[in-house]
């Protein structure tokens, strides 16, 4: 089964129902994982989704904040939830494929403005959530598996516009990366993004602050597609659809895609 899969924090699935449904229209990715949907499951607008071939979906979702959902076009065994840190954040869920692939997505905790979780309470939970996922991936370690989603860091030094300026800033910094590390070792993870695309800067991520986020540029790579070492190598064709930062009333983060044959 050889099928492509695409991650994309929507920034609220009901808001930009119509832009998730172009993509994927003009795509076709067999799978399309989303975070940030900001909706109850049974509000998400699966009818629009499945009009395109979309008619399988796995979700957790909560009122106004955070929520994550798996849509495909193939069927979908539903594989549960995990609520890292006890926040009780719609955050996680888990499905798998046909194939027997399991497919993990995430939507880490952004981690607040103030990278000192002494006085920022955001951040400490944002690094409990990756240690948390780290102890759950070495007591059960993963495999036949894909994990996907806004984790909200970008670890290496060119998945920032400004390596120096941004080691200080929420995201970047040192700890928050030794983290994300620490928890990719534990799952025995890869990087699928980067082992097709090892160099060069890479961004998936552009502020809305940014009077023309293009010309300034100033983006970071926070979503991530893995996959464990056992099926990493059938990976292949990774690209992030920098464009769809630039549709209209767009969300801030673009979809990042990958192929695997399998």
């Amino acid at each position: 089964m050889a099928f492509t899969i695409a991650t994309w924090n929507i920034n609220s699935v009901r808001l930009r129902a119509e832009l998730v449904g172009q993509l994927l229209k003009n795509e076709a990715p067999e799978v399309l994982c989303l975070q940030e949907c900001k909706s109850p499951v049974d509000k998400i607008p699966l009818d629009v989704f499945a009009a395109l071939g979309y008619e399988h979906m796995v979700a957790n979702g909560q009122k106004g904040y955070n929520g994550v959902a798996i849509l495909s076009k193939v069927p979908l065994q539903e594989a549960g939830q995990k609520d890292f840190a006890n926040l009780g954040h719609a955050r996680h869920v888990a499905a798998s494929l046909p194939n027997g692939i399991m497919i993990h997505n995430f939507y880490v905790p952004a981690g607040g403005d103030v990278p000192d979780r002494a006085v920022n309470e955001k951040f400490g939970q944002k690094l409990d959530y990756l240690s948390q996922m780290a102890d759950w991936f070495q007591d059960a370690p993963p495999k036949n598996a894909i994990l996907v989603g806004d984790l909200n860091i970008a670890p290496r030094p060119d998945d920032v516009w400004d390596h120096k300026k941004m080691l200080k800033v929420v995201s970047h910094t040192l700890i928050e990366v030794e983290a994300l590390t620490k928890t990719q070792i534990a799952g025995d993870w890869v990087d699928v993004t980067r082992a097709d695309i090892p160099e060069g800067k890479l961004y998936s991520w552009w502020s809305y602050r940014a009077k023309d986020w293009n010309a300034a540029d100033k983006g970071r790579r926070l979503d991530h597609i893995w996959a464990t070492k056992d099926i990493a190598g059938a990976a292949h064709s990774s690209r992030v659809l920098r464009d769809a930062r630039g549709w209209e009333k767009p969300s801030d983060h673009a979809p990042v895609f990958a192929t695997f044959d399998l």
